[in-house]
């Protein structure tokens, strides 16, 4: 399976909408020291773990 290349606006619209989640209290999908949702979503996006996908048309 080919790892997806991003334009910085899906980028931006993963980490955002991933970071509201874990703002309002969904698990977290790594291990992490850090208390920021912002800083655990980009984590998340760099480990390609973030169950989220794009559609393009």
């Amino acid at each position: 399976m080919q790892t997806q290349v991003y334009t910085r606006y899906e980028r931006a619209r993963i980490i955002g909408a991933r970071a509201l989640q874990i703002s309002m209290g969904a698990p977290l999908l790594v291990t992490t020291s850090r208390i920021d949702p912002l800083e655990i979503a980009i984590e998340e996006f760099n480990a390609n773990i973030i169950p989220i996908t794009v559609k393009r048309r």
